[in-house]
């Protein structure tokens, strides 16, 4: 009913995301029976980037970038598949991106205020470059609601 969404971002500011999470969202994704995380890299720390920084590091061309206040977007294409990066001022503004998106289902590489959107395949890949950790959204497969009281 109030005009501020339970994130704390006005609805105008939610609607004008809302196409960004939904482009982020269009790839074909794997996802487990709840959220959860993958922690063991084993390796490169995931370090804040741009979204320019983030497509030279994977070595793809960005197209489809797309530019708001509080983050940038982009799509790429590459040897190792396709996937979307999202590049976020803060780790705030990251942490609320992912807790509306996780319901939505999904895979993601997530690292200091970046996420990548993919096949879990093409992440574990990207993680190599990268760092970061994957995380699981909400499943939504056939078995979606089985079990769940």
């Amino acid at each position: 009913m109030g005009s501020r969404h339970h994130l704390g971002l006005t609805r105008l500011g939610l609607m004008k995301t809302l196409p960004l999470c939904a482009a982020a969202l269009a790839l074909p994704l794997a996802a487990g029976c709840s959220a959860k995380s993958d922690a063991a890299g084993g390796g490169k720390a995931a370090k804040p980037a741009s979204l320019a920084e983030l497509a030279q590091q994977t070595d793809c061309s960005l197209t489809g970038k797309r530019k708001v206040k509080d983050l940038e977007q982009g799509n790429c294409k590459n040897a190792t598949g396709r996937y979307v990066l999202l590049s976020f001022t803060t780790d705030s503004g990251m942490n609320a991106w992912l807790e509306e998106a996780k319901p939505w289902g999904g895979t993601y590489l997530v690292g200091a205020r970046w996420v990548v959107v993919s096949q879990e395949q093409t992440l574990e890949t990207l993680r190599k470059d990268l760092g970061g950790k994957i995380v699981q959204g909400d499943n939504h497969g056939p078995d979606h609601g089985s079990g769940h009281g």
